[in-house]
């Protein structure tokens, strides 16, 4: 009895220690799977993992650290949590790193816990084989079949063609053969008789030919005049740029706000076309497109290329992390480009009237409804891979803007501003209840737009 106590304590006591140590070995090694999802979280910002960035790649880290400097996980561990302090306390690797990076101090990450960490490090170490890539946007199956069957009712119809024109031709040939048999001695007296000149038949039926010529020069008045009006209005004009930039990606894909890159339009007259330093704020460390969207007819590598022209511009070095000082100018093709005798504000319709072109934007487009103020005049960017001209941007367009457009009265300093002016036409139009829309607070003074 008391040998199987001994032997069953014994026994307890192993499969005590089995998992203790299986526990210590997990809680060392981490879950890569997780580690991946912090480390995307965390540290993509300053580091890849076969590359440098802004610091050094991290693959293999647990075994270069303890290699470069004899120091372990816990090194690693007090390194992430706080290096300041790991540095500030005299460690020696630590200040050689700091050092060796320019002086670049890397962030504290006292919320990680160890396990976090832990699970950071088993990625670095032995990072899980990525999933596949999606591939390019394809067309259906139904539409994959399309060029064929194209080529094939193409070739049908010329044929078809063909075989109308020889019929036409016979046609006409067999006429004229039954004319030349049946005309008799009158018939030929008869077309010596006929009007042979446009004189003669001018001066027949010259009322009829007067009121022809006049409508054709009411035609042609009106086509001139029209052609005059279209000058200068380039809706759908999208040029090709020397640096491939999709809005779609961008503003559609990623979320980004168009005032992150046009900061100018909400402050300023004009929306400026964003300096190459706004681009390396966010590619400086993207130095590579791993977005799922693929334009159709685009791959990877496109996407790859168009960044290194942006490192080509700034002059940037991306393996030293450094720029070299050989910077190149980007010749942008403008889009929208408004006369010189046009005054447009931005900020006055990015600001003060941004809840109200909006609100009438969405009232007139019921099924098409925006939710930027940008949107009202340039279109759906955010799904447009190449940008375009989305309206027609002539005075009459504007002016349409002007009359349709309800002004924000909820605003604080229009209810205040406008206050007597909103009381008299409650009176001057009862109907309307008195809404007061851009034009009847000076939105179609000439003075307005032309100066």
């Amino acid at each position: 009895m008391i040998s199987w106590r001994k032997h069953y304590k014994q026994t307890l006591i192993a499969i005590g220690l089995l998992l203790s140590t299986s526990a210590s070995i997990y809680g060392q090694d981490g879950d890569p799977k997780n580690g991946e999802k912090l480390f995307k979280a965390n540290c993509t910002a300053c580091h890849a993992l076969d590359k440098q960035v802004i610091g050094p790649p991290l693959k293999g880290v647990v075994e270069r650290v303890k290699t470069e400097g004899g120091v372990d996980k816990d090194w690693l561990h007090k390194w992430i949590k706080d290096n300041k302090a790991l540095r500030a306390s005299g460690d020696k690797y630590a200040n050689e790193i700091f050092e060796k990076f320019n002086k670049t101090e890397m962030l504290q990450f006292p919320n990680l816990t160890d396990k976090d960490i832990d699970d950071i490090l088993a990625f670095t170490t032995n990072p899980p084989a990525p999933e596949p890539e999606p591939t390019a946007t394809t067309a259906p199956a139904g539409e994959a079949t399309a060029a064929p069957a194209d080529k094939t009712t193409t070739s049908i119809v010329i044929i078809s063609l063909i075989a109308i024109a020889g019929l036409l031709v016979w046609i006409l040939i067999k006429l004229r053969q039954l004319v030349k048999l049946g005309q008799s001695e009158e018939l030929v007296g008869l077309n010596e008789t006929r009007v042979r000149s446009f004189s003669e038949i001018y001066e027949k039926y010259h009322y009829i030919g007067k009121g022809l010529l006049t409508i054709l020069a009411i035609l042609a008045a009106y086509g001139v005049w029209n052609w005059i009006m279209w000058i200068g209005v380039y809706k759908g004009y999208k040029p090709e740029q020397p640096i491939y930039f999709s809005h779609k990606i961008h503003a559609g894909e990623n979320k980004i706000d168009c005032q992150l890159c046009h900061s100018s339009a909400k402050y300023g007259k004009v929306s400026e076309i964003p300096s190459m330093n706004v681009c390396m704020n966010c590619h400086r460390t993207i130095s590579e497109y791993n977005g799922k969207y693929i334009e159709p007819g685009k791959d990877k590598a496109f996407y790859d290329g168009e960044i290194q022209k942006i490192y080509a511009a700034t002059g940037w070095n991306a393996e030293k992390q450094q720029y070299t000082g050989k910077t190149q100018p980007v010749e942008w093709t403008r889009i929208h480009n408004m006369p010189d005798f046009v005054y447009f504000n931005h900020s006055q319709h990015v600001v003060a009237g941004e809840q109200a072109i909006i609100n009438s934007f969405n009232k007139k487009n019921p099924n098409n409804k925006i939710d930027v103020v940008c949107k009202a005049c340039h279109g759906k960017i955010d799904t447009m891979n190449v940008v375009q001209m989305a309206n027609d941007f002539t005075m009459g367009w504007c002016i349409e803007c002007h009359r349709t457009t309800e002004v924000d009265m909820n605003n604080g300093y229009n209810k205040e501003y406008f206050k007597n002016l909103h009381e008299k036409l409650k009176k001057q139009y009862p109907k309307d209840g008195g809404k007061i829309t851009v034009d009847a607070i000076g939105g179609l003074e000439c003075g307005k737009c032309h100066y």
